[in-house]
């Protein structure tokens, strides 16, 4: 049997045991990721990709509002602080040099009007979504 040790807890864990608790937070993610979807779709809005990788960082929601491009970062955690607190300044620059990548190949280049939201999920599954949570960009 593969351990893995926990430095919080002070125990080796076994390595079955982690490789599930990631399970079930990518699907977790995914979960998040697919709500938040459904309430920008609400909102008149496009999806045109999930998950997208370029730049050196992902992009988990691209959508189209108008002529525009809607970045949206998904954390999810128990409460909502928690989830907005795991956002990092390093993780926003690789975002925004993904976002720009992707814009460059877009139709409307990178003079179409951009923003970037922040989209919370809490345990319970309900969301709070922070937009323009970037800046201008």
């Amino acid at each position: 049997m593969t351990l893995h040790f926990d430095a919080d807890a002070g125990i080796a864990e076994p390595a079955a045991r982690r490789r599930a608790a990631g399970r079930r937070a990518h699907l977790a993610g995914q979960a998040g990721e697919a709500c938040v979807e459904r309430d920008y779709v609400a909102r008149g809005m496009r999806p045109v990709a999930r998950r997208w990788r370029g730049g050196g960082g992902e992009i988990d929601l691209i959508l189209r509002d108008g002529d525009g491009l809607v970045f949206v970062e998904v954390k999810a955690a128990r409460d909502f602080d928690r989830a907005a607190e795991s956002l990092s300044a390093a993780q926003m620059r690789r975002i925004c040099t993904a976002a720009s990548v992707y814009a460059a190949q877009d139709r409307g280049g990178q003079l179409c009007g951009m923003r970037f939201d922040v989209a919370l999920v809490n345990g319970r599954g309900e969301t709070r979504i922070i937009e323009n949570a970037f800046g201008d960009f």
